[in-house]
């Protein structure tokens, strides 16, 4: 990953967003150690079940498997505060289909910190019964928090899914990133089961002219920093 127009490798993972340093965690979160608080985009939460009610049948773990990683970074991060970026949800009946088990570990998650869920267009309608408190979007100093990206300065949003191809070494590879040009970011889909939007398609020409921003792929080990403009 040093080829091709690579630009940084880096164990510590900081990401500037309007001058404010955000971690970009491998796994696909944000953490503003400043406020302590811990960004996630796009869970997609009982896909596997909204997918079997419609005959397509997946593996009905993927609700089990994201909030285990989820639990994982409150762990590592231990946030005051957890923004979660909207489509939290995969549907509108999706929060009635969660276990016991999984209503108990969400509530865990929550327990003695702030959650905020922002509303996405999977879930528009968010219940309230869910602990947190449900918000279109929120702004805490120079950075506000959305489900679509408008491409405003300070914008950290989710909703596209981003995820790149590189080539280096003669071998190929796709992942999730995070999409920024230092001014915004586009976060990468948390679900497990959360499908990705390549970084060359048309819709973040309309939020990063020019291809004038940085693939930061989740590697195996660390995030990779490519230029969009290297990545297919």
């Amino acid at each position: 990953m040093t080829e091709n127009g690579a630009i940084s490798i880096t164990s510590t993972r900081t990401l500037d967003v309007a001058g404010v340093p955000f971690h970009a965690d491998l796994s696909g979160a944000l953490f503003w150690e400043e406020q302590r608080l811990l960004v996630v985009s796009d869970l997609h939460l009982e896909k596997g079940s909204s997918f079997a009610a419609r005959g397509v049948l997946l593996p009905p773990y993927d609700t089990l498997a994201t909030l285990s990683r989820l639990a994982a970074v409150v762990a590592r991060h231990d946030p005051r505060v957890v923004v979660a970026l909207g489509d939290s949800f995969h549907d509108r009946t999706a929060h009635e289909r969660l276990s016991a088990d999984d209503r108990d570990a969400l509530a865990s998650l929550q327990n003695g910190r702030d959650w905020i869920w922002i509303s996405g267009n999977h879930d528009p309608m968010l219940p309230r019964d869910l602990g947190g408190t449900v918000a279109d979007e929120v702004a805490i100093g120079p950075i506000a928090f959305r489900h679509e990206p408008t491409g405003a300065h300070g914008e950290i949003a989710g909703h596209l899914h981003p995820k790149a191809r590189v080539s280096a070494r003669g071998r190929s590879m796709e992942r999730r990133c995070f999409a920024s040009d230092g001014m915004r970011v586009v976060m990468p889909a948390f679900g497990a089961y959360a499908g990705g939007l390549s970084i060359r398609d048309a819709a973040f020409a309309k939020i990063f002219p020019k291809n004038g921003f940085v693939a930061h792929l989740l590697g195996d080990r660390r995030v990779h920093a490519i230029a969009a403009s290297r990545c297919s």
